[in-house]
């Protein structure tokens, strides 16, 4: 936890994610989250928790992904997440609002964010998903150019 003094009252925004192939969606989540907050925790999402939910281990190791996001100007904390539950975070970190991607407004994965902290009164803010550009989209990109300079090689 975090000690600002008692006088002060800080609003402590924590912003999680994966910030893997780190693209403009990350910067516009973290600059929205900061304008809503006094002081922001990027949260950066460990391999294994990544592996765990999404299924694959993020491209960037996440030594990487916490220098990166340490350094945006919007992030006053950068910390690695390593449990799976955010409630298990919040106990430990202590957040007054949690930040997310509006893809996970109105799924299984929101409501459940929405129901969990509501009990602990935590806010959840969502920012619009930067569609044209996500991480999964890169990803899809950097393999069609893999698999397009291997068969050339192969060729060649």
């Amino acid at each position: 936890m975090f000690n600002f003094g008692e006088d002060v009252s800080v609003r402590i925004g924590y912003a999680p994610g994966a910030y893997d192939l780190f693209h403009v969606g990350h910067l516009n989540l973290l600059r929205h989250a900061k304008g809503c907050c006094d002081f922001l925790i990027a949260g950066v999402v460990s391999d294994e928790m990544c592996e765990l939910t999404k299924g694959r281990r993020p491209v960037v190791p996440l030594a990487e992904r916490l220098e990166i996001v340490s350094h945006i100007s919007y992030v006053d904390r950068a910390i690695a997440e390593i449990v799976p539950d955010k409630l298990e975070t919040w106990e430990s970190v202590g957040f007054d609002v949690l930040f997310k991607g509006d893809d996970w407004r109105g799924t299984a994965k929101g409501a459940k964010l929405e129901r969990d902290f509501a009990t602990v009164g935590v806010e959840i803010v969502y920012f619009p998903y930067t569609v044209h550009t996500s991480s999964t989209m890169l990803r899809r990109v950097l393999s069609g150019i893999a698999g397009e300079r291997g068969h050339i090689e192969a060729a060649g």
